[in-house]
């Protein structure tokens, strides 16, 4: 997704890193460009959410907090279920009267997961707190990776 670059004038800015898997275009990146405490803020290093990395500052809704010392938590709050699918049980049955083969259909698996990641930056007194939502079972590796290059611009 290539965007016009809101902080200089001429050529293009690529937006920051990866999306979550499954996530729609466009997630996760900042809707408008930011300009915190009257300079040039350069360009967004990373996005989460409704949270903003830039080179000496995280953006929130809640305001500007430097990104010098700031601590970064992350909580799963996803689950994956498993079930055997209708289609399954209905191939299984009918089939289990012409034979017994039949039932190795009720080894069909669907996988789905739902809920969200809650990620929460603390900097100079100040804590915001976003979801992120879960699209599948490898969203919280895509948000412990970045949560931790977060956590290396911190330091």
């Amino acid at each position: 997704m290539t965007e016009p670059n809101p902080y200089k004038d001429g050529g293009d800015y690529q937006w920051g890193p990866t999306q979550p898997p499954g996530a729609p275009d466009g997630y996760g990146y900042p809707q408008a460009p930011l300009a915190p405490m009257g300079g040039s803020p350069g360009a967004p290093l990373l996005a989460l959410g409704d949270i903003t990395v830039l080179q000496n500052s995280v953006i929130t809704p809640n305001g500007t907090m430097p990104l010098k010392g700031a601590v970064w938590n992350c909580t799963d709050m996803s689950r994956t279920e498993e079930k055997i699918p209708t289609v399954g049980i209905v191939l299984a049955v009918v089939f289990a009267v012409f034979c017994l083969l039949g039932l190795l259909f009720l080894l069909m698996k669907e996988r789905r997961t739902t809920g969200f990641i809650q990620i929460s930056v603390t900097s100079a007194g100040r804590h915001h707190s976003t979801m992120i939502p879960a699209t599948g079972p490898d969203t919280i590796h895509w948000v412990v990776g970045q949560i931790g290059y977060a956590r290396s611009l911190s330091a």
